[in-house]
């Protein structure tokens, strides 16, 4: 307990922002091409033309959220095929368990959007204000003068401007993007499309441009989850201490001899965009971005010494490279029961999703004895059943189907209800609904018997293609 008249000990402390230093590396490399290419996917795959018939957007990738489909280029989902979007949500899972019991947080320091957005809003942060000095300057300086008031607004303009296209890019997903962006910019659009970019707009500038390195240390579970995908065997970045302590600066002393390789420059730390110290062991709050590595590589390569004081390693090489031999090869780290395990997982689900995408049928259809009642008497005393049809049209023309009977009872005939025909149009990318009538004449086997096994077989009439479905006749030997 504090003593009496003393402050009361604050729980929680003020957040202090983080400026990471610029470096250039083979890795910071990695992730500048990293950040271009997933922003690049992200901002212009709305964009990307295919041509869906008439009556749909001629869109490559699109969320149909209103038919409750999913296009994919040539792939389309429909909404009983949810099965596909799963099997993806699970690779997505076992993919982020493969990678992270063989790299550790790998995804989180280079593909996460997180990542991926906050790196963006530090480069135009630079841009304007300068590299880490010039801005912790401008951050400490209390007087808001004309100058800080200049580079605050063009820096929160221009932000802004980056989430507004991040929010907007999102909408164009879930409806044709081109006739979309007229109509935002015209404001002709749904009410929902405003509220939509406006959230995205909000949370992409909070999350990038203020929260940052917070949003991975306190509100991503996956720190917490993470410890159980990794074992001494996963290669994540780390200081080699045995190789760097004691550290210390003074490289002319009488003690320089018995100095390690770290000078104590504290690049690796102005670096970090959680602003961490890596020197200080695994933490929760290291991202695996290795930008560390990269500053850390630049100041050996100026006093002398053997890059890799700070690196990708194995916790269990430790002791190999304590003794001065050499460590493990990658591949006897990553190829392992657990890495092969995970693999395994990932590829068959992947197969399976294949497999089924290759041999679903292009008619889908479904069948409801209507059994209320069980069966109609006519007034010539035909038995007559009913059934609902459902029918889906995955093209993008209108469609004929014919639908004809199969049975061990001869007499039994179809009778489609509207139209003298036994066939039906069902329009483009819809489920058509129709009710079909099964009749067998007074006195015939099928009409006196309990029930009788049928098979209604359905003909797409543009191209040949069947498909048959199981049902049964109900006759009066049922009550």
């Amino acid at each position: 307990m504090s003593d009496t008249g003393s402050q009361p000990e604050q729980l929680y402390a003020a957040r202090e922002p983080v400026f990471p230093r610029k470096v250039s590396g083979a890795f910071r490399n990695l992730k500048w091409g990293i950040m271009i290419v997933t922003l690049g996917i992200y901002y212009l795959t709305p964009w990307i033309r295919w041509d869906r018939g008439p009556n749909l957007p001629d869109q490559a990738v699109l969320v149909d959220l209103a038919n409750r489909r999913f296009f994919f280029f040539w792939i389309e989902i429909w909404p009983h095929e949810f099965y596909f979007v799963a099997g993806l949500l699970i690779m997505a899972g076992l993919g982020l368990f493969l990678f992270t019991s063989a790299l550790g947080r790998v995804w989180c320091g280079y593909t996460c959007p997180q990542t991926v957005w906050t790196d963006l809003f530090i480069l135009v942060e630079r841009w304007i204000e300068g590299d880490r000095n010039a801005r912790l300057r401008l951050h400490r300086q209390k007087k808001m003068d004309a100058r800080k008031l200049r580079l605050r607004a063009t820096k929160y303009i221009a932000w802004t401007l980056i989430a507004v296209a991040t929010g907007g890019a999102w909408v164009f997903y879930f409806t044709d993007a081109p006739t979309l962006f007229v109509d935002l910019f015209t404001f002709s659009a749904h009410p929902a499309s405003y509220t939509s970019v406006a959230v995205l707009t909000f949370t992409t500038l909070v999350f990038g441009g203020f929260m940052r390195e917070q949003v991975c240390i306190y509100m991503c579970p996956w720190p917490r989850i993470q410890a159980a995908m990794m074992d001494p065997d996963t290669i994540t970045v780390g200081y080699r201490e045995w190789r760097g302590e004691p550290r210390g600066k003074h490289r002319k002393s009488a003690e320089a001899a018995n100095l390690g390789d770290c000078i104590d420059c504290m690049a690796c730390v102005n670096v970090c965009p959680t602003g961490i110290d890596i020197r200080d062991g695994q933490q929760l709050e290291c991202i695996t971005c290795a930008l560390c590595i990269d500053a850390c590589n630049d100041i050996m390569d100026k006093i002398g010494k053997p890059r890799g004081l700070i690196g990708y390693m194995a916790l269990s090489d430790e002791e190999r490279e304590r003794a001065g031999a050499a460590p493990k090869s990658v591949w006897r780290h990553v190829f392992r029961i657990r890495t092969i395990l995970y693999t395994s997982l990932w590829t068959a689900v992947g197969v399976g999703l294949v497999v089924m995408l290759f041999i679903r049928p292009d008619i889908s259809a479904t069948v409801h004895p209507v059994r209320q009642p069980i069966f109609v008497t006519m007034s010539d005393g035909t038995i007559r059943n009913t059934y609902d049809f459902g029918l889906r049209n995955k093209h993008g023309e209108d469609r004929r189907f014919r639908v004809s009977l199969v049975s061990k009872e001869p007499d039994l005939r179809i009778a489609v209800e509207g139209t003298p025909y036994e066939s039906f149009m069902v329009p483009a990318n819809t489920t058509g609904k129709q009710r079909i009538y099964v009749l067998a004449p007074k006195g015939s086997t099928a009409a006196l018997a309990d029930r009788t096994e049928i098979r209604f077989w359905i003909e797409d009439l543009s191209n040949g293609e069947r498909v048959y479905k199981e049902s049964t006749f109900v006759g009066t030997g049922a009550r």
